[in-house]
């Protein structure tokens, strides 16, 4: 039996989708290794919502189980769009068989800690973006960038045909 992909945030893989045109690379031994066995698969929910490169920053401005409002710092209403990137992210989950997401945290989509308070003062609080959100929902497992090591554990769980390598290693 082939491992299961887990999903990426294309930010860390290097891929130039935020908001600014940039990128967020993550290094992290684990991530080689599961890059080297063909595991990772990445998406950027925003870009696959609609949204450019570059585009203007965006914060979630309300949240509650029956509404969400996100808008850009002009004032701009993008949630159509984030909600449509969440979705087909979900999608993507769902068609290739994917249960762990590394999301980047932070971020109205993808933030599974923190995101911005919806002030663009770049004050975080406790929150979820909505494609983490809608994983989440999916028995999606979502980590964030600083939480390799225990979506490395869940990982091995769920593979029993993975055997961990040495804890020492990464």
């Amino acid at each position: 039996m082939r491992p299961s992909k887990i999903l990426i945030s294309a930010c860390l893989m290097g891929d130039n989708v935020r908001y600014d045109g940039n990128n967020k690379l993550l290094e992290h031994p684990i991530l080689h290794q599961w890059k080297k066995n063909n595991c990772l698969l990445s998406i950027c929910p925003e870009v696959t919502g609609g949204l450019p490169i570059p585009r203007a920053p965006a914060e979630i401005q309300s949240s509650n189980d029956d509404h969400i409002l996100i808008t850009t710092i002009t004032g701009k209403d993008v949630t159509a769009a984030f909600k449509s990137g969440a979705e087909k992210t979900l999608h993507f989950c769902l068609d290739n068989n994917i249960r762990i997401a590394i999301l980047t945290d932070g971020s109205p989509s993808c933030g599974s800690e923190t995101i911005y308070d919806g002030k663009f003062q770049s004050n975080k609080i406790a929150g979820e973006g909505v494609t983490t959100l809608l994983l989440r929902k999916n028995k999606i497992q979502v980590f964030n960038e600083n939480q390799i090591n225990l979506a490395y554990d869940l990982y091995c769980e769920l593979n029993s045909s993975v055997r961990k390598q040495n804890s020492n290693l990464f």
